[in-house]
């Protein structure tokens, strides 16, 4: 049995080794298509990407057809006329030894990208002469063709894959686009498509004689798919137009579902520029204007504390925590409270004897700061009391990324026991020593987004969904998380004495110059303090101009929150866009010309150029026509701007 043992085993596996070897030989043959470049050559074609709708079904982002010429280096003859070649291509020498040396390193045999984004025009006059070179051919691809000049931010851009996506991605080869930033880069796999590809076969000579097997394996691109944006087009125009010469963020939402209406950042720039050959150009000075900084997305990225807006939420803790109630819990403001020796928290308000209602719509910073001190109090350690607090305050998106679908974001700061910790290692400290949280300054910072969803929450009375962007995909269904509500850890009791209140602030409090007639708004204004550092040195700015509110009171349709850098008070600058925006949304017109006015034509600049250096926008705002940045004052038809921009003088009565 042994002496058959070992010849029975070889045999076996030598028949399967044949069998195998005959499969993949003579049955399937579909390795020999990557068996030998020399042979057979891949030819991809590239589907269109799918278009981009906002929420009315208007056309946002299209295509156009656009060229690359790709090289083969090994394929370049010997005796080609290259000076000839760089001037049809409009490319110096030293140009043309570098992309070949690049396409050389990536693979002497393979094809890549040797000049992208050709246009009709430049590509016509490369087609007549493409025979004499041999080693380049044409690549026709899809790009993007912009139906609007704004939504830059929300929209994304389209650039070529790296080498290191290349690696962990085999979908993609040298030269393909991919989408980056934006809905571009969030729904990618939805909007690319799926590239096509034909096998070519070549003779012995590398001279191409048709079809491989007869076009067996080859594929047909498939067009991606189109998506539907929750973005109220002419709203988002409207409020980049309101953003010019500012910088800072506005994010609108739609409370009932999560969809935002609009998310703009300021400064910003025409899309369509980050198209074609001089998309490169552009798009490094954008990203090396670190003063203005065009591409970053304060809506979604800047964090900034949250001023009085944050008064909202201590109430509700506060409330839900039982230390204050809506009538009888009444406090003192004297101009402001001393909360600990040598201590005194400054007040705007009125002053007097405060409720719930009047402290609201008046901004009381003694009323909130001492319902802060009550709530951290009622507990023995405070470490217990302000995690308490953390975790209500956690209920409502904060502190954390909020899940919603675009790329980028950050997660704001709700400070807990942990935070303290850290910040007093030896211990020894108590409500006093944190009260400046009460007022939404602190340790506490919130990105507008997450303002914005703040406001959504209110008017929900005490629920929110997840924001997104997306609306429709034209055949999937979009993420259920988006579609899942979240519920706040306070009882929904507790909301309506803080909506009276907030919709008495455009009736007798801080925003009763912004009404809009025929339109009940409940907002609340702010303003942050502002420090940087200026040559080494602890500087205080311009504060920063806040502004939330929700519309209408009953069956609220719109969120938003409005942060205007170095803005002022939050009833000079971020109040009145608030105002706007609700009005363009619900009415569709502006009747509060006024404060249209007073907004297209308020210029920050002076305030922006205390930083020092100087921006992309600035530097090359003499020649509007280049300009790659909305620097330029927008005013309605039938109204006369001012002649001059004056100095900002200060208020003394500074609102909240």
């Amino acid at each position: 049995m042994r002496k058959i043992l070992l010849p029975t085993l070889i045999i076996i596996a030598a028949s399967l080794l044949v069998i195998r070897v005959f499969y993949l030989q003579v049955v399937d043959d579909s390795f020999a298509t990557k068996s030998d470049n020399n042979a057979i050559k891949k030819q991809y074609d590239y589907p269109e990407r799918g278009y981009i709708y906002d929420r009315y079904g208007k056309l946002l982002v299209a295509n156009q057809s656009s060229y690359d010429i790709m090289v083969i280096p090994r394929e370049i003859k010997k005796d080609l006329n290259i000076t000839e070649f760089c001037d049809l291509l409009k490319i110096t020498k030293e140009e043309y030894q570098k992309r070949v040396a690049k396409a050389t390193v990536y693979s002497p045999r393979l094809p890549s990208v040797f000049l992208s984004q050709l246009n009709k025009s430049e590509f016509a006059a490369f087609q007549e002469k493409i025979r004499k070179y041999n080693g380049f051919y044409f690549q026709k691809r899809s790009l993007r063709d912009y139906e609007v000049d704004y939504g830059a931010n929300i929209f994304g851009f389209i650039t070529q894959v790296d080498e290191r996506l290349i690696a962990k991605n085999p979908y993609y080869n040298s030269g393909d686009l991919i989408g980056k930033q934006g809905v571009e880069q969030s729904y990618e796999e939805v909007l690319r498509g799926i590239k096509g590809i034909k096998y070519i076969q070549k003779d012995k000579y590398n001279r191409e004689i048709g079809s491989y097997k007869n076009g067996k394996y080859d594929t047909i691109a498939v067009q991606g798919e189109d998506i539907t944006l929750t973005i109220d087009a002419e709203l988002q125009k409207y409020g980049e137009e309101l953003m010019i010469n500012k910088r800072g963020g506005i994010v609108a939402i739609e409370p009932k579902t999560g969809e935002i209406l609009a998310l703009v950042t300021a400064p910003s720039y025409d899309p369509a520029i980050l198209v074609g050959r001089k998309r490169s150009k552009n798009y490094t000075l954008l990203y090396h204007d670190s003063i203005a900084k065009p591409l970053y997305d304060r809506g979604l990225l800047a964090e900034y504390p949250p001023g009085s807006p944050f008064k909202i939420l201590t109430g509700l803790v506060a409330l839900q925590e039982g230390v204050i109630d809506e009538n009888i819990f009444t406090v003192s403001c004297h101009h402001g409270f001393s909360y600990a020796r040598g201590r005194f928290m400054r007040c705007h308000c009125a002053g007097g004897q405060l409720q719930l209602h009047r402290a609201i719509y008046q901004s009381c910073n003694s009323y909130f700061g001492t319902a802060y001190m009550k709530t951290i109090n009622k507990y023995q350690s405070p470490s217990a009391a302000v995690d308490v607090w953390s975790n209500h305050l956690k209920t409502f998106g904060l502190g954390q990324f909020m899940g919603y679908d675009l790329p980028t974001g950050k997660k704001g700061k709700i400070p807990n026991s942990k935070t303290y910790k850290q910040m007093y290692p030896n211990g020894g400290w108590r409500s006093t020593a944190i009260v400046s949280n009460a007022i939404g300054q602190g340790e506490v910072v919130m990105t507008p987004i997450q303002l914005a969803n703040m406001m959504a929450t209110i008017a929900n009375q005490g629920y929110y969904f997840t924001p997104h962007i997306i609306k429709k995909i034209e055949s999937k269904k979009i993420d259920p998380k988006f579609t899942t509500k979240h519920t706040t850890s306070i009882d929904k009791k507790y909301f309506p004495p803080i909506i009276s209140g907030l919709f008495d602030v455009y009736n007798m409090g801080t925003a009763s110059r912004l009404k809009v007639e025929g339109i009940d708004i409940c907002g609340k204004t702010g303003t942050a303090e502002n420090y940087t550092k200026i040559n080494g040195v602890r500087t205080k700015l311009k504060d920063h101009s806040i502004f939330v509110a929700f519309a209408p009171k009953d069956n609220p349709k719109i969120a938003i929150a409005i942060m205007i850098e170095n803005g002022g008070f939050g009833a000079t600058v971020a109040g009145p866009i608030a105002s706007l925006m609700i009005e363009k949304y619900l009415k569709k017109k502006i009747s509060r010309t006024d404060l249209e006015i007073r907004v297209l034509n308020k210029s920050l600049k002076e305030e922006y150029a205390k930083l020092g250096g100087i921006s992309a926008a600035e530097a090359i705002e003499s020649t509007p026509k280049d300009s790659i940045l909305k620097a330029k004052i927008i005013v309605p038809k039938k109204i006369t701007p001012k002649a001059e921009i004056k100095k900002t003088t200060v208020d003394t009565t500074k609102d909240n």
